[in-house]
C-alpha cells in the first residue's frame, strides 16, 4: 500500500481554498462582526440574510482589497439568503457540485477584510428537502462537522473537486448548515425579478397551547384586514389543522406559510368555544416590512 502524502493533500486543501478567495468578500454585519459574500453571477453577490442590515449602509471589501459600496436587491428570511450588487464589481464564478454524500470532504470558506478564510471538515448529514422555521423549502437538508466562526457566515463551501456545494449558515445552537446551490439560484432568480420572495400570511397573533388533549395555535390578535378575520375567524379561536393535519403550535402553522402558500386556499381546523369546525381561508402574501 502506497504511503499517504501528508504534505501533498496539506496543498490540494489549500488550492481548492485558494479557488474560492478571488470571489468573496467581507461586510461588516448588523451585530458588529464581519461575514462573508461571495459572487453568484452576473456581479451580484449572495450573503446569509440575518447578518445583512436592511437599514444601514452596506459596504463590501473585496478580495482586491477595494471597498464598494451595494445595493441590497433582495432578502428572504425563510431560505436566509440575500442579494447584493455593488457597482461594476467583477469576479469568477464557481462552477456547482454534483450532490454531496456523509462523509465527503468539504471546504468552508469566507474572508475578513485581506485575510481569505478557509477550514477543512466533512458533510455529516445529507437529508431530503425540508422547511426552514420561516417556511422556505430547502432543497436538501445537508449539516456540517466543521468547526467555523461567525466570519465563515454566508461564504461558499466546495466539495473535494472545488465546486459549490452551497452557502454556509449557522442553524440552531450555532451548527454549521449548507443552503444547496439549487437553493440559491432558484432565490436568486426570485430576488433579481421581484426584489422579495413571496410569503404566506394568515393576519393572525398566534400564541401555542396545549391544554388537556388539545394542542395549537390560539389567535390573540387579528389583522383587521388580513385573511383570517375575512374568513371568520375569531379571538380566542384555536388553529389545530391545516388541511387535515395536525397542527401543535405556531411554529408549525408558521412553516406551513412558505412561498408556495400565498395565494392558496386551504382549510383550517379550529376550535371556536370548543366547538370544532373547518374554516376555509385563502392565504395571502405577507406585506414587505
Amino acid at each position: 500500500m502506497s504511503r499517504f502524502d501528508l504534505a501533498a493533500f496539506s496543498d490540494a486543501v489549500a488550492d481548492i481554498a485558494e479557488k474560492a478567495a478571488p470571489l468573496t468578500a467581507c461586510f461588516r454585519t448588523r451585530h458588529g462582526r464581519t461575514a462573508t459574500a461571495f459572487h453568484w453571477g452576473d456581479g451580484f453577490y449572495v450573503a446569509a440574510e440575518e447578518a445583512v442590515d436592511p437599514d444601514g449602509e452596506l459596504e463590501l471589501t473585496l478580495a482586491s482589497g477595494e471597498t464598494m459600496s451595494v445595493e441590497l436587491i433582495g432578502r428572504d428570511p425563510s431560505t436566509g439568503i440575500a442579494l447584493l450588487k455593488p457597482k461594476d464589481a467583477a469576479a469568477p464564478v464557481l462552477e456547482k457540485a454534483d450532490p454531496v454524500r456523509p462523509g465527503h470532504l468539504v471546504v468552508a470558506t469566507g474572508r475578513d477584510n485581506a485575510s481569505p478564510l478557509a477550514v477543512l471538515g466533512t458533510v455529516g448529514e445529507v437529508g431530503p428537502a425540508w422547511r426552514s422555521l420561516h417556511g422556505g423549502t430547502i432543497d436538501r437538508r445537508i449539516n456540517l462537522a466543521a468547526m467555523t466562526g461567525g466570519r465563515f457566515e454566508g461564504g461558499p463551501v466546495l466539495d473535494a473537486r472545488g465546486a459549490l456545494v452551497g452557502m454556509l449558515l449557522f442553524g440552531p445552537r450555532r451548527r454549521a448548515l449548507v443552503i444547496p446551490h439549487e437553493t440559491i439560484e432558484r432565490t436568486v432568480a426570485t430576488l433579481r425579478s421581484k426584489g422579495h420572495v413571496s410569503r404566506g400570511y394568515l393576519g393572525a397573533g398566534l400564541h401555542p397551547i396545549r391544554h388537556g388533549d388539545v394542542r395549537g395555535a390560539i389567535v390573540m390578535s387579528l389583522d383587521e384586514e388580513g385573511p383570517a378575520k375575512a374568513a371568520g375567524i375569531v379571538l380566542g379561536d384555536i388553529v389545530t389543522a391545516w388541511n387535515g393535519e395536525a397542527v401543535r403550535g405556531p411554529r408549525e402553522l408558521i412553516r406551513k406559510l412558505g412561498p408556495d402558500s400565498a395565494g392558496a386556499t386551504v382549510t383550517l381546523g379550529v376550535l371556536h368555544g370548543g366547538e370544532a369546525r373547518d374554516v376555509a381561508i385563502t392565504i395571502g402574501e405577507r406585506p414587505l416590512i
